[in-house]
C-alpha cells in the first residue's frame, strides 16, 4: 500500500487536488492576515492561556506554559511567522515546490492551533496533509518539485565532485 501511494501516477494526480485544496486554505488565511492591516496574535495567545485553567481545560498546561513564557513575550515575532508561514506554505503546496517540507510546516502550524484549543478545520487539514507526507516525492510529482528537486540533487553532487577535484 505504501508503494502504491508513493509511486502511482494516478495517486499523484489525486494528491494534486488535496495539495491545492490545503494550499488554497493556507494561502488565503495568510494573505488575509498580511493584507488585513495589523494582524496581532497576542489576543489569540492570551485566549489560549486563559483556556488552560479549570476542571476541563481546552489547552494543556505544558502548552500554556510555552505560550506564556515564549510566545506571548514574542507575540510580534509569532504574528509575523504565522501570517507569512501560512502564506508561504499555501504557495508552496499550490505550486508543488518543496512539497514535503511545506506539508510538514503546515502540520506543525495545525498542531499548534489545535494545542491552543482551536478546532475549526485544523484536524481535517492534518488528516489530509498526512497523505501528502506519506506520499513523499509523489505528492509533488505534478508540480515544480518534478524539476527543482532533481536540479538541487544534481548541483549538490556536482559541488561535491568539484571540491574533491580541487583538493586533489
Amino acid at each position: 500500500m505504501l508503494n502504491f501511494i508513493r509511486e502511482n501516477k494516478v495517486v499523484a494526480g489525486i494528491l494534486v487536488f488535496i495539495r491545492v485544496y490545503i494550499g488554497y486554505a493556507w494561502l488565503t488565511a495568510g494573505f488575509g492576515k498580511i493584507t488585513g492591516g495589523g494582524f496581532d496574535a497576542s489576543g489569540f495567545i492570551q485566549g489560549a492561556i486563559a483556556n488552560s485553567g479549570g476542571d476541563h481545560p481546552a489547552v494543556q498546561g505544558w502548552w500554556a506554559s510555552f505560550l506564556e513564557a515564549v510566545a506571548l513575550p514574542n507575540a510580534e515575532l509569532f504574528s509575523f511567522m504565522v501570517m507569512w508561514g501560512e502564506f508561504l506554505v499555501g504557495a508552496a503546496l499550490i505550486l508543488g515546490i518543496f512539497t514535503n517540507f511545506a506539508a510538514l510546516m503546515g502540520m506543525t502550524m495545525n498542531f499548534a492551533f489545535l494545542f491552543s484549543g482551536t478546532v475549526s478545520t485544523n484536524a481535517q487539514m492534518v488528516l489530509l496533509t498526512v497523505f501528502l507526507v506519506v506520499a513523499g516525492a509523489n505528492a509533488g510529482r505534478y508540480g515544480l518539485d518534478r524539476w527543482v528537486i532533481p536540479f538541487i540533487k544534481n548541483n549538490k553532487t556536482t559541488r561535491k565532485q568539484t571540491k574533491k577535484v580541487a583538493v586533489a
